[in-house]
């Protein structure tokens, strides 16, 4: 597991949009973020799973977050500019974005993956991505450290087969990261990296191998360390590098 232990006010004052909040890695790193006393900005498609998570945080006494319905598939570009737009009127600043939300797609050979569902994968993992990325770019150039973490996976390093578009839109996941940071090095406060979180126990990855015991796999809250050392200030001038959480 990555080595990294984060002091409880690490995230202290800072606000964070996470996607994919509702469950899985994007709700613990929600709550991790909320716990180290960031505001955090709760993006997905299930409103009732977002709220569950909202209350938790509330429960556990950290700084309130705010539920943000939004569904990657099918937002239209003048959605992005009203989400940047309420999110600036709300907290004038972005500090961090989290690119949790990804689908897998169906796993078989490319040859017999339907063009639907190659673009359906590439919407929400790759488009929606850059959309979100280059609408809220401006709100993180006010902060004075700002991070961008994407979510990457192995066979986004290493083109593995069956992976079909899932993987496609990995590649596409560290190729923006990479451009991203290039561009930002030395001209703003902000930094972009990318994290694999491996082998985790979530539902997308029981989806991937149905057959696979889930309990030997570590939990979305045992692999945060990586995810709250670069989402903080003790990351920072780390750039366009990817990380692996275990």
């Amino acid at each position: 597991m990555f080595d990294y232990s984060a002091r409880p006010e690490l995230l202290k004052d800072r606000v964070i949009l996470v996607t994919g909040a509702g469950r899985g890695i994007g709700a613990a790193a929600a709550k991790s973020y909320a716990a180290h006393g960031a505001t955090v900005l709760l993006l997905g498609k299930t409103e009732a799973n977002l709220t569950q998570v909202y209350d938790e945080i509330e429960a556990a006494g950290h700084p309130q977050p705010a539920v943000i319905p939004f569904n990657l598939e099918t937002a239209l570009p003048h959605q992005y500019d009203e989400l940047a737009a309420m999110i600036e009127n709300e907290f004038g600043h972005l500090d961090g974005l989290l690119h949790n939300a990804s689908i897998i797609g169906p796993r078989t050979p490319l040859e017999q993956l339907s063009g639907d569902n190659f673009m359906r994968v590439m919407q929400v993992n790759v488009n929606a991505m850059f959309m979100l990325t280059s609408t809220l770019l401006p709100l993180l150039k006010l902060s004075r450290d700002a991070s961008v973490i994407f979510t990457s996976s192995s066979v986004g390093r290493k083109g593995r087969a069956y992976w079909g578009a899932y993987g496609v839109s990995k590649f596409a996941t560290e190729g923006l990261m990479q451009t991203l940071a290039d561009e930002l090095d030395t001209v703003a406060p902000v930094r972009a990296n990318s994290i694999n979180p491996g082998a985790t126990r979530t539902s997308m990855r029981a989806q991937a191998y149905p057959g696979e015991n889930p309990l030997n796999n570590p939990t979305p809250e045992e692999i945060m360390p990586v995810y709250l050392y670069l989402m903080g200030p003790d990351s920072a001038g780390i750039n366009g590098q990817a990380f692996n959480a275990q």
